[in-house]
């Protein structure tokens, strides 16, 4: 099993900061996106909740969330990122890509446009 690193930009949502480019490893097993504490400060996200974390090992730790606008191949959305300390990776998580209507293959390692389904309610006659 390799690796799947993406770029892709981020920028704080109705602001008027510059966007910045940021290299994330593609982890569609972590739920939420993350930011490392260089980029999230550079792009001025402040914390608007606090969420505790698992690590692999049962550590559990705590991490303030904001949202931001990643884009991506293309297509552009607003997902919520935890505001990682140093030591943590850029990664690219399950909401931010099925947000953006993507996924990984995990055959190729490739993301590709993900299919969409809708649900109607059928009509009574």
């Amino acid at each position: 099993m390799g690796l799947t690193y993406i770029e892709g930009t981020v920028k704080p949502t109705g602001r008027r900061r510059r966007a910045k480019r940021v290299r994330f490893l593609v982890d569609s097993g972590a739920v939420y996106s993350v930011l490392r504490r260089a980029d999230w400060q550079a792009l001025g996200l402040k914390p608007e909740r606090q969420l505790e974390f698992v690590l692999a090992d049962g550590t559990t730790l705590t991490r303030g969330v904001s949202e931001c606008t990643f884009e991506l191949e293309g297509r552009r959305a607003t997902s919520p990122v935890v505001l990682g300390e140093t030591e943590d990776e850029a990664l690219l998580g399950a909401v931010t890509l099925e947000t953006l209507g993507l996924m990984l293959n995990p055959l190729n390692r490739t993301l590709q446009p993900m299919r969409l389904l809708l649900a109607r309610a059928a009509r009574s006659r």
